[in-house]
């Protein structure tokens, strides 16, 4: 459901640009609410959540499916954890649906798509790896490295079951917000995915802001 949020930039406490394949990890407050936003246009944000007080506790796309009873996310999704608490609440959302069934492109699923030179392009699988491993102070490793959101993306399902990756819904000033319902540790992944078209093989930055509870 389209939405469009009544907080102003001017008043976010964070504002960070993340630019095409890279990795933003941070922890998002009880209470608090972030945006992604889509600076130019039909990019995918791979995004994962856990909780950061217990990182064994982290977003489940078969929780959230089963008692949203959707498929996509939007406005009024709440993203369960693995034990079916919430974790975030989304509270405006300018696209419409976002996907959590496609998963996250790695080199072997690069291999699988594109051709079996592709296998060494950077993948978003490679930009969780390496913030785990770079940012050790959060307690994820990579066996952490779980099922993700792709915030903006466009991925119906066929009659048969199957899926589709079609040009994405977004726009430049699309956006997407959340408001956390626990302290959670936030990781995305910029996409660097230069073969889909639905991006036009273009990978463009993301920005990520954070308001504090009550703004």
């Amino acid at each position: 459901m389209i939405k469009e949020s009544n907080l102003s930039p001017a008043t976010a406490r964070y504002r960070k640009v993340v630019g095409a394949g890279d990795y933003w990890i941070h922890v998002v407050n009880k209470g608090e609410t972030f945006r992604i936003l889509d600076l130019e246009g039909n990019q995918a944000a791979d995004t994962l959540f856990f909780n950061a007080d217990d990182p064994a506790e982290r977003y489940s796309a078969p929780d959230t499916i089963r008692e949203q009873r959707n498929i996509y996310l939007t406005t009024g999704t709440v993203l369960l954890s693995d034990i079916c608490r919430p974790m975030l609440t989304i509270t405006a959302d300018t696209v419409g649906r976002h996907d959590t069934l496609g998963g996250a492109c790695a080199t072997e699923s690069n291999t699988v798509r594109y051709a079996l030179e592709k296998k060494s392009m950077h993948a978003c699988r490679d930009s969780f790896l390496l913030a785990v491993a770079e940012n050790p102070n959060y307690g994820l490793t990579k066996r952490d490295i779980g099922h993700n959101i792709n915030f903006f993306m466009n991925v119906p399902v066929t009659p048969d079951g199957g899926l589709t990756f079609e040009d994405g819904l977004s726009a430049p000033g699309k956006y997407v917000e959340m408001t956390a319902d626990m302290n959670v540790i936030v990781l995305i992944s910029n996409c660097p995915q230069l073969n889909n078209p639905c991006n036009a093989y273009n990978p463009t930055p993301i920005e990520v802001l954070i308001w504090a509870k009550g703004a």
